[in-house]
């Protein structure tokens, strides 16, 4: 039987789907958002309405919201219309720009009440996007859709901060604020309905029942289902390796060593901008490329992430490290893209939102922790074995997840549907 990732890709491109662009517009706004919140609240440190402690309190409250939202979300929407959750969510995090703004410079519990509300809105949104694109886009067309979307993102990234900073010159930090809350909105309304079409699994929405479980009840549902697939198992566990370690260690270590080792912040900038360039050009590969072996394809990329504490531990010249970061961040999409892909294939339609939001919650959720605990152990032990520990364990997290059932293709799972 062929690999149904291997078919050629579809002659008309996924932009020109009305449905989809609404929801690549929306999707983007929210990316947006999402971005330019601890930016914009950056500057206000900077202009010194908002103290450096207080910024960390804003951000810690934040993540507090999103990742408690990330799984109620995702059993939000797998119980209601994906739509009404990505509506709810936009509109809950677009109320909180407001109410930023209001707090600024004088009530930082009224900040840090709306920053848990901000974080709660974009936690909610992630699961809800991700399975709604799987029912407004055609198999075929799944994985030039998640190209597309995570093509914006770069674009974003690349470009956020100089448009930012331009409007700072002309904005004052509570306009900016509200134009956050802008972005949200148009994340909220622009997305239309899905319509479950084209799953792998049939076309069908779950039959209503009388009686709803609880939401833990409902999550442990989604659990049961990500267990039935090995490959996904494997790979969130690689994914949340290589973020909570390589991803953190290069956060704390690249500043340092460019500081430290060549006495200027442009290795720092440089190495981040190849990152999002190399990033871009994945994205774009991935557009048009079907991999055969899907899956070991994408864990190899994954793997590329260990190449910048690698090179950031050697005496290299900076062109090294530059070129190891635009190979990460090439590898990043090639896993990207088909992980995201898989997941909307290959996960029951009723229990893709929570399957998703665990992704999230893993991957995303331990970040905050792999950051407090590398930069203490770089103080302890100094940046070359943190970073020689971290580089191998990019390496070899991806390589463990290979051996794992379905692996090859991201493909397969044990069991009926739970």
């Amino acid at each position: 039987m062929d690999d149904p990732t291997t078919k050629a890709t579809p002659a008309r491109p996924v932009l020109r789907d009305p449905g989809f662009l609404r929801l690549w517009t929306g999707t983007t706004a929210s990316g947006l958002a999402t971005w330019a919140l601890p930016f914009v609240l950056g500057l206000a440190v900077l202009d010194r309405t908002l103290t450096a402690p207080a910024l960390g309190l804003l951000l810690a409250t934040r993540t507090v919201g999103f990742l408690i939202a990330v799984a109620v979300g995702g059993v939000l929407a797998d119980r209601h219309s994906r739509r009404g959750v990505v509506l709810v969510a936009g509109l809950a995090a677009a109320a909180a720009a407001p109410l930023l703004a209001l707090g600024l410079g004088r009530s930082l519990s009224l900040m840090a009440f709306a920053a848990a509300l901000a974080g709660a809105g974009q936690g909610a949104c992630r699961p809800a996007f991700q399975a709604l694109t799987a029912e407004i886009v055609a198999p075929s067309q799944r994985q030039q859709a998640n190209a597309a979307t995570t093509l914006a993102v770069r674009v974003t990234t690349l470009t956020g901060p100089a448009l930012t900073a331009l409007l700072a010159v002309v904005l004052d930090t509570a306009t900016l604020l509200l134009g956050i809350g802008l972005l949200w909105l148009a994340a909220a309304l622009l997305p239309g309905k899905g319509t479950h079409r084209g799953f792998r699994t049939g076309t069908h929405r779950p039959e209503p029942t009388p009686q709803r479980s609880s939401l833990r009840a409902e999550f442990a549902e989604g659990l049961r289902e990500a267990r039935r697939h090995p490959w996904f198992l494997a790979g969130l566990g690689a994914l949340t390796t290589v973020i909570a370690t390589g991803y953190s260690a290069t956060g704390v270590a690249l500043p340092l060593i460019s500081r430290d080792r060549y006495g200027t912040e442009w290795v720092l900038a440089a190495a981040m901008t190849a990152y999002t360039l190399g990033a871009l050009g994945g994205a774009l590969l991935m557009a048009r490329w079907r991999p055969r072996l899907q899956g070991r394809t994408a864990l190899i990329g994954l793997a590329c992430y260990g190449l910048a504490p690698l090179a950031l531990m050697l005496p290299v010249h900076p062109a090294v490290i530059i070129a190891a970061y635009v190979l990460a961040g090439i590898g990043i999409e090639l896993f990207n893209v088909p992980w995201f892909t898989a997941t909307q294939r290959e996960v029951a339609p009723d229990k893709l939102a929570r399957v998703s939001s665990l992704d999230f919650l893993l991957s995303y959720g331990l970040a905050p922790l792999g950051l407090a605990l590398i930069a203490p152990a770089i103080t302890t032990f100094g940046p070359t074995p943190v970073l020689a520990a971290c580089a191998a364990l990019c390496f070899l997290a991806p390589a463990v997840a290979m051996a794992a059932p379905g692996a090859r293709h991201f493909s397969g799972a044990r069991g009926p549907t739970a």
